[in-house]
C-alpha cells in the first residue's frame, strides 16, 4: 500500500506526479504493484508499479525530478517538503530514497471525478 497526501494522490491518479522520495525505513520494491489511497483504511484509489528506486541526498533533487514529484519548481517542491515533515525539516545532506511509478490503474470516484 502507498499512502499520499490527498492533494499528492490527485496528482498520482492524474498522471502528473510519477515520483516520490521518501524518509521511512519501510521500502517499497522494485517492480511492486502498490495501492493508492490518501488513508490507512480508505479504500485504494488505483495502483502504481515501482519503475526504478534509488537514494539520494534531497539537495540533489533537479528541476526534472521536481515536475515528476508533481510541482511546477525546485522552491515549490521543498515547501511541500516543509509541509509533509515540518518547516525544520529541509536538510540538502539528507539521504531519502526515491521511487519512480507509473500508474497502472485509476479508480474515479462519484460523478467520474477523482478526490
Amino acid at each position: 500500500m502507498a499512502i499520499f497526501k490527498r492533494r499528492h494522490l490527485r496528482k498520482v491518479l492524474s498522471g502528473h506526479k510519477t515520483q516520490t522520495r521518501r524518509t521511512h525505513k519501510h521500502t517499497w520494491k522494485l517492480g511492486k504493484t502498490y495501492s493508492v489511497r490518501d488513508k490507512w483504511f480508505s479504500k485504494p484509489q488505483g495502483h502504481i508499479t515501482i519503475t526504478r528506486k534509488f537514494k539520494q541526498r534531497l539537495g540533489d533533487i533537479n528541476p526534472q525530478d521536481a515536475k515528476k514529484e508533481g510541482s511546477n519548481s525546485l522552491e515549490e517542491f521543498k515547501q511541500e517538503w516543509e509541509k509533509i515533515y515540518g518547516p525544520e525539516s529541509w536538510n540538502p545532506d539528507k539521504i531519502v530514497i526515491c521511487y519512480e511509478f507509473k500508474l497502472t490503474d485509476a479508480k474515479p470516484l462519484r460523478r467520474g471525478s477523482f478526490l
